[in-house]
């Protein structure tokens, strides 16, 4: 099903063609019709001709009679109402169609994510919030699409705190460290390793012998750093669960896999004649990179120790996932403060000739989770919050107000609701801010039924679900009409046509809060609808007619939440 702007930009563009090629219609939605085209002003400008009479040429060579009726507004607006008959086809088309106008894409792109990117032994905190939360919605909004995602959790599993690691979970035994290291409070683990660490001069010691054994390969020193990685990747797992996230142990590809890649890198950046020595570091100076002083900025491939930074395992890493995942897409779901980190990488990487200009690779950066207060998001006694801990709280203010609302709800069914509400409380208020913003995360807000919520998109979709629970059978979808009679059905229809649009829109610019803000305006022209528009005590064929709108908007509802990962209940 080819969705109602592709339709009208199609048409559109063929009649500016005629007029003035390579133009664009510029076409987008609009409140004085339901589309509006304002390409008429840019071309007349290259024309030299006046705006008005530029837009009535396209206007006589345009082909849109069967979709819309045009009317040319203003200094050269093209103003398109769509027809009542496209209307009711199209509605129907997409009472027939599982991905409600979203077309596959063609072709499909192979499409690597990386993000969460915990560190082993150190808890999950709110500063994981948003790579994971962002990184889940647009992995799924991708496999939705009909690409390949191949997520990509790169967690912080080698360098010199291992030895400390190490040494402490030998101390502890590994029945003990594995208690510790389950859901219990890995911050405690590397607290603890680093007191002893600073105090213990013998311990410390003992952490630098077991780093030089780690890096040469002991066996048994591998095997312990394994049982610490393995027993932090089950806790990311059981947090990721909590927030279903679709991150796997799979997925975790952390810097130790890249290790054994860094000299390799090293060795061709010379080859290529990119590396320079600069106080005993070996670094690229990548083009349009300066500092305050405007002398060009080094990015630090080999430390003067002979240690490699993140710069090293990015660059390795964009070589693996170019030249052996063969991706099409890389995507890095980081902090903006990482931002120019990722641009010289980037950069560096196209001039070695690692990344190809045909290969997308960009960093979708993010802000801030701030208290309150207006400042970065910590306990009252100044610690980072535990990403546990703000998932459970918010379960608990979520099953209190469900216990308020429906005291007669079961235990397990209130828990199970809860936990639904919760997930969808916490990644609706992150995904429905622009990323690039910082956001208060204010859980009274986020759980709450009203407003610009999550839980307020679950109760849209189940209060239209109750519904059809009221029906006594089943509703044939194979004869609906659609007069769309009143204003409000009308609107209502044309917003549900929408959704093609607003999910490539969301998806092109990796800002999932362009889906969020389409399903809000969704659900309030479905209420606007509902206080104005009788359903089951309207008259056939009105009634249908009114059901088939109400299943659309649940179906719509429930499709645009699963692609950004919160769950639809049936009921609330």
């Amino acid at each position: 099903m080819t969705s109602t702007y592709d339709l009208l930009d199609a048409r559109l563009t063929a009649a500016f063609d005629r007029v003035g090629r390579g133009a664009d219609p510029v076409l987008r939605a609009s409140e004085r019709a339901d589309y509006q085209a304002n390409g008429a002003l840019a071309l007349a400008k290259a024309l030299g001709r006046p705006p008005r009479e530029v837009a009535e040429a396209v206007v006589a060579g345009l082909e849109v009679a069967d979709l819309a009726a045009v009317e040319v507004a203003g200094p050269g607006f093209l103003n398109l109402t769509l027809t009542p008959g496209y209307l009711s086809a199209a509605l129907g088309a997409l009472l027939g169609d599982a991905r409600l106008g979203v077309a596959p894409a063609a072709p499909a792109h192979r499409v690597v994510i990386d993000y969460s990117s915990a560190n082993v032994a150190k808890e999950m905190h709110v500063g994981h919030l948003r790579s994971t939360v962002i990184g889940d919605a647009l992995a799924r909004m991708y496999r939705f699409a009909g690409h390949e995602v191949i997520a990509r959790n790169h967690v912080g599993d080698w360098g010199t705190p291992f030895g400390m690691l190490i040494e402490h979970l030998v101390d502890l035994g590994e029945a003990g460290a594995a208690a510790t290291l389950g859901m219990g409070d890995l911050n405690a683990f590397y607290r603890d390793a680093r007191v002893k660490f600073d105090a213990d001069d013998a311990f410390k010691e003992r952490s630098r012998l077991r780093v030089v054994a780690l890096q040469g390969g002991d066996p048994e020193t591998l095997r312990l750093w394994r049982v610490l990685v393995e027993q932090s990747v089950r806790y990311f797992s059981e947090v990721y669960a909590k927030l279903d996230v679709t991150l796997s142990p799979e997925d975790v590809v952390g810097e130790s896999f890249y290790n054994p890649m860094l000299e390799a890198v090293v060795a061709d950046l010379e080859a290529a004649g990119l590396l320079v020595e600069s106080d005993g570091a070996r670094c690229v100076f990548p083009r349009g990179f300066a500092n305050r002083d405007g002398e060009p900025l080094p990015l630090i491939v080999q430390k003067s120790d002979e240690g490699f930074g993140y710069a090293a395992t990015d660059l390795a890493a964009i070589r693996d996932r170019v030249g052996n995942l063969h991706a099409d897409e890389l995507l890095y779901v980081v902090g903006t403060p990482q931002s120019q980190h990722f641009a010289m990488v980037f950069e560096v990487a196209r001039e070695a000739g690692w990344l190809p200009e045909g290969v997308r690779c960009e960093h979708v950066n993010f802000g801030h989770v701030l208290g309150p207060d207006r400042k970065m998001f910590k306990t009252r006694a100044g610690e980072t919050v535990r990403l546990v801990g703000l998932v459970d709280e918010a379960t608990a203010r979520a099953e209190a107000s469900l216990a308020e609302r429906h005291p007669d709800l079961a235990g397990d069914e209130r828990r199970h609701l809860a936990t639904q509400i919760a997930r969808a409380a916490i990644k609706y208020a992150d995904l429905s801010t622009d990323r690039t913003h910082d956001y208060v995360f204010d859980l009274d807000r986020m759980v709450a039924f009203e407003g610009d919520t999550g839980p307020y998109l679950q109760y849209a979709h189940a209060r239209v679900r109750s519904i059809f629970r009221r029906l006594e059978a089943p509703v044939d979808w194979g004869a609906v009409a659609f007069a769309l009679a009143e204003p409000e059905e009308r609107r209502l229809a044309t917003g549900l046509l929408a959704l093609p649009e607003a999910f490539a829109a969301a998806l092109s610019s990796l800002q999932p809060h362009r889906l969020c803000t389409y399903l809000f305006d969704l659900a309030q022209r479905f209420t606007a609808f509902y206080d104005a528009c009788p359903v089951l005590a309207a008259d056939e064929p009105t009634r249908t007619e009114r059901l088939a709108l109400c299943e659309l908007t649940a179906r719509t509802l429930r499709l645009g939440l699963s692609v950004l990962g919160i769950e639809a209940p049936e009921r609330m």
